[in-house]
């Protein structure tokens, strides 16, 4: 028996509520469950409830056995002195208050009807299953699925603002140091994302903005930083980028000691460090007040176009440093401005938008619900329960759903896991 589960039993009242009695045989009303408590001290807060012909107002506490009370340290905490019932699973001890008054205890399973257990076990027995409920999620009212991955989704841009807001104490709230430090790791992707990130944040963002204007000073900067200007190649391209970025180095007082090794192993070409630091390069000397028009911009086809940026001219044939190839536009794709989108203009745009007071959420949705659905693992495996992601709001949802709430065993949590609940038991 897990506690949650107790928590929801008592919050929705799904038990037998007459004739309820405590352990000494104590007659019970419920006059109110209280407010559910999510933070430390009892679980009920306010609760009203009539014991033995008396009125009781004051706290609930719950646990599976009435010994937790003891384990908890609860008889020593004066948080827990108002208390006047503790509802339990299994009562195995009698518990008292600090001063040793007695609390009254109520044994739930007394009062469960074997539907709501079978529901209960049901939900719980996962079994080698992917998720606790994937052989009913099909069934789940489109509606009410749709209600609740748009839930899911603000809650997604919440989480990824705490890591905006932490980057903001980092660059003391300069906005647009913190779009740098995120694009830059987002152009690294999963593979060299950590090492751009080291990069973004081993530099000063006034020395990129006084980089921007020359093409040449910011692909130094950029390349050098991440330490691929170290090697003794005789190109007067390479050469120039050494030269630049000696000068840069000394003018601003550069090191790189911290930033990490980027990796080519297993990449697409394509996907070089190299092809995406020239075109972060590029990015940042084509638009030199990126921050502001990502933040006016407000819909997709005008992201498009902003992030539609490609390498320097060495690049078009080269994807390293010392081996040339044929020619080819290296271009950022839709597919790539995408993830871009994804995972950090728009949590940026949320962001920035609270923090100025202002609402934003439906234009958001709408922008993400116009951007393709991500494909990855949990995206596949929730489409083979039920054709349901078709864009990266319904994506970004369902990682959230997955990985928030299935995987840690939320069920009780999740609007989904409630409506299974609820549908079987009444």
């Amino acid at each position: 028996m897990r506690e949650d589960f107790l928590h929801y039993l008592w919050k929705h009242k799904k038990f037998q509520l007459s004739p309820l009695k405590t352990t000494r045989k104590e007659p019970v009303f419920i006059s109110s469950v209280g407010e559910h408590n999510l933070n430390s001290g009892p679980d009920f807060f306010n609760a009203q409830i009539k014991i033995g012909g008396q009125l009781w107002a004051g706290n609930v506490e719950i646990h599976v056995k009435s010994s937790d009370w003891y384990l908890h340290n609860h008889e020593q905490d004066p948080a827990y002195d108002n208390v006047i019932l503790h509802v339990v699973w299994e009562h195995d001890t009698e518990i008292f208050r600090k001063n040793n008054t007695s609390i009254p205890t109520l044994v739930l399973k007394d009062f469960i009807s074997q539907e709501t257990l079978s529901s209960y076990n049901n939900l719980f027995s996962k079994g080698d299953k992917w998720i606790n409920c994937e052989n009913d999620f099909a069934s789940v009212n489109d509606f009410d699925l749709s209600h609740w991955l748009e839930r899911l989704y603000f809650e997604r841009l919440e989480r990824k603002s705490k890591t905006i807001h932490k980057l903001l104490e980092e660059t003391k709230n300069d906005w647009e140091a913190v779009l740098f430090i995120m694009l830059a790791k987002n152009f690294g992707l999963k593979v060299n994302g950590e090492a751009f990130l080291s990069m973004a944040q081993s530099v000063e963002y006034s020395v990129v903005r006084k980089s921007q204007t020359h093409e040449i000073a910011l692909e130094a900067l950029f390349f050098g930083q991440a330490g691929l200007l170290e090697r003794d190649i005789q190109s007067s391209y390479y050469q120039n980028l050494v030269k630049e970025y000696r000068f840069l180095k000394q003018k601003f007082g550069l090191t790189n000691q911290s930033v990490l090794p980027v990796q080519y192993f297993r990449l697409r070409p394509l996907n070089f460090p190299t092809i995406r630091l020239s075109q972060l390069a590029g990015l940042y000397v084509t638009h030199k007040t990126l921050f502001s028009k990502v933040i006016e911009i407000d819909n997709v086809e005008e992201y498009y176009e902003l992030f539609k940026v490609a390498t320097s001219e060495f690049w078009k044939t080269h994807y390293t440093f010392d081996k040339e190839s044929k020619p080819s536009a290296k271009v950022l794709t839709k597919s790539f401005i995408d993830l871009l989108l994804i995972n950090t203009v728009l949590p940026l745009k949320f962001c920035y938008a609270k923090a100025q007071g202002k609402e934003v959420d439906e234009e958001v949705l709408r922008i993400a619900s116009e951007i393709k659905s991500e494909k990855n693992s949990i995206v596949e495996a929730f489409n083979n329960l039920k054709k349901i992601s078709k864009s990266s709001f319904q994506s970004q949802a369902l990682i959230q759903l997955k990985t928030e709430y299935c995987d840690k065993n939320k069920c009780l949590a999740c609007s989904i896991g409630n409506k299974l609940i609820v549908k079987n038991i009444g």
